[in-house]
């Protein structure tokens, strides 16, 4: 049978037959490699350099998880926010990206020993003594999901960019007269005397008659008319509606005590700067000169001369100090201050305790109030999606809010309000719920179309919560203005205060010209019965002076002894500036050299900036948005 086979393979069909199988096989292999070649398999190419996909995705998915972290429990990212976050990772990874190709080019390196160092100094891999710990290194690398390798590797690239972005601001300082300029703005300060005019000091003007008062009633039609209200009928569904039909039982709240007892039971913290030395005298000395006021830094120093060891231990509790003995004492001490020397284990400690956190410890009687509260709740954050969508269905199937079941924990709203969620008594509607779904309920009651069928809505109520509502529009009552006889009084005050505003227009005016003709503050004051009053000496934008806003805006920007009249919330102003008082560099150098240090800063922020910019388009930046927007918008 065999002979037979192999004697077929030496016949021209069969052999045609493989030649044609091979020449099969040959050209499918040749369009996986090409379909392969094809294919990027990079978000961004810088340079001769790429950005991986999977390089991507994963700082990606690292900058999410912070950016989540920051959102309310129970909030997801949308899409746009996912976009957000991964046009900054992509911005940074090519920075870097270009920054490295340049660093390459400029053969700009980190010997291994200053890694060490930088390495070893991080506060992050220091236990309580202040030494690094590989144990604690590796932990930290772990929580951030990276290796050693990563880590160094990301450690020296940092360094290495540093050394070449700080190479670039190393020669700027803000020019001295930017700064001067920006200094004497900033820092000039004035002060002004002014006459003051109130709407209430002025005069009461004569009874008008009844025409004056119509006249006045219909020249402002708006003031006295009524506003378009809407009269609606709803129903809202939230965690606190389906919560007051719940029950939870006292072995539910056990279990939940256990669960979050952390939340209930707390040891104590404490905060303190401690000194150790093996020498009892030297701590003496020590001891002293921190009781006499010395700060850290001096103590720090004077820790360094005698071969001591000054450590921050900052928030931990009793068991994480490394000595017992020193934590006794820093938990016996009855409040801050300075405490020792003591024998330790590990030598003699003085103590600076800097803070004290208090522990905490409720027995679950003590909590079982809010222990349910917070039971009741989750049991409606889980229902409530599931009830949400039930009244969806029944209202998508043309049912009105009056035959919802009743057994859904639903709230029903029937009444009348405004465009501002007043009622027809000009208080607020009684609309149930956080500040959002009352927002939420007055917009769709002036959104919404008379008689339009109902539809389930969700609003977001802040911090991850949501809430639904459905609502109908039974009524519409356009605005109409209010008749007379029912305004009349409100028409009366309104005249009257406009009257004392004119007359106090009128007079502050005359004052305003009069000095400007010439005459003194004081003059003018004199001759209208007037009190000069005088600012307080402050800044352009010097805040809780007394004075005005208006006031002190209109202030700086007058000559010297130019006069100025303004209308504040009470009355008018007029102000002649008194005292003008430009900074000098040379009284305030403090100030002075924070300004020229900031200035700096900032332009050498501009430097490194432009710089990076450079180096971007000078590496032809490309993006393959197929593969970017795969992993953005999976």
């Amino acid at each position: 049978m065999i002979s037979a086979f192999r004697r077929s393979l030496e016949t021209w069909p069969v052999r045609l037959f493989f030649l044609l199988m091979v020449a099969a096989f040959v050209l499918w292999g040749v369009n996986d490699a090409a379909r392969m070649i094809g294919t990027d398999t990079w978000v961004a190419k810088i340079g001769s350099d790429t950005i991986e996909t999977a390089a991507f995705q994963r700082a990606f998915q690292n900058d999410m998880a912070a950016f989540s972290a920051r959102l309310p429990a129970g909030q997801e990212a949308t899409p746009a926010m996912r976009r957000a976050v991964a046009d900054q990772t992509l911005a940074r990874m090519v920075a870097q990206a270009s920054l490295a190709a340049e660093i390459k080019r400029l053969r700009i390196v980190v010997p291994d020993p200053l890694l060490r160092q930088a390495v070893f100094a991080m506060p992050a891999f220091k236990n309580p003594a202040g030494v690094f710990d590989r144990t604690r290194f590796l932990q930290v690398l772990s929580q951030n999901g990276l290796n050693e390798a990563e880590f160094l590797s990301l450690a020296r690239a940092d360094m290495a960019q540093r050394q070449l972005l700080g190479v670039l601001g190393a020669g700027t300082i803000a020019p001295a007269l930017l700064t001067n300029r920006i200094f004497a703005f900033a820092r000039e300060q004035r002060s002004a005397d002014t006459l003051t005019f109130p709407f209430a000091a002025a005069p009461a003007p004569a009874a008008p008659d009844a025409a004056v008062l119509k006249r006045w009633y219909q020249n402002h039609p708006r003031r006295y008319s009524a506003p378009e209200y809407r009269r609606i009928q709803a129903v809202v569904l939230s965690p606190d509606s389906i919560a007051k039909g719940l029950s939870v039982t006292d072995a539910e709240l056990r279990a939940s005590y256990e669960r979050h007892k952390s939340d209930y039971i707390r040891p104590e913290k404490r905060s303190a700067e401690v000194i150790s030395t093996a020498n009892e005298a030297d701590a003496k000395a020590l001891a002293d000169a921190w009781r006499k006021g010395a700060d850290w830094a001096a103590m720090q120093k004077a820790a360094a001369a005698k071969k001591a060891v000054a450590v921050a231990l900052d928030n931990a509790t009793k068991a994480e100090f490394p000595d017992p003995a020193l934590a006794d004492a820093i938990f016996a001490a009855p409040g801050a201050g300075v405490v020792g020397p003591i024998k330790g284990t590990l030598g003699w400690h003085v103590i600076d305790v800097t803070s004290i956190t208090p522990g905490l410890s409720q027995s679950f009687d003590q909590v079982k109030a809010s222990l349910r509260q917070r039971a009741l709740a989750d049991k409606a954050t889980g229902l409530m999606y599931d009830r949400a969508n039930k009244i969806d269905n029944i209202l998508g199937s043309g049912a009105g809010l009056n035959e919802l079941p009743s057994d859904l924990g639903l709230i029903g709203i029937e009444g009348t309000l405004d465009a501002k969620g007043d009622g027809l008594n000009g208080l607020p509607a009684p609309l149930p719920g956080p500040a959002p779904l009352r927002a939420a309920l007055v917009a769709a009651a002036f959104k919404l179309a008379a008689h339009a069928p109902p539809e389930l809505t969700e609003v977001q109520t802040g911090n991850g919560g949501s809430a639904y509502y459905a609502m109908v529009v039974q009524k519409v009552t356009p605005p109409a203005i209010r008749p007379y006889d029912t305004v009349a009084a409100q028409v009366l005050a309104d005249w009257t205060a406009d009257q004392r505003r004119y007359a106090q227009n009128v007079a502050a005016t005359a004052a305003m010209l009069a000095i400007r003709n010439g005459k003194t503050i004081d003059a003018v004051a004199k001759a209208d019965g007037l009190t000069v009053g005088r600012t307080p000496m402050i800044l352009r934008d010097q805040t809780g002076t007394g004075v005005a806003p208006a006031v002190q805006r209109v202030l700086f920007g007058l000559k010297p002894h130019q006069p100025a009249m303004v209308e504040t919330a009470d009355g008018f102003v007029v102000l002649v500036p008194d005292t003008i008082r430009a900074p000098d560099p040379k009284t305030d150098p403090i100030d002075y050299d924070a300004l020229q240090s900031e200035i700096t800063n900032q332009l050498t922020g501009d430097i490194q900036t432009v710089f990076a910019d450079a180096l971007r388009q000078r590496a032809h930046v490309r993006i393959e948005q197929k593969n970017f927007d795969s992993i953005v918008q999976p």
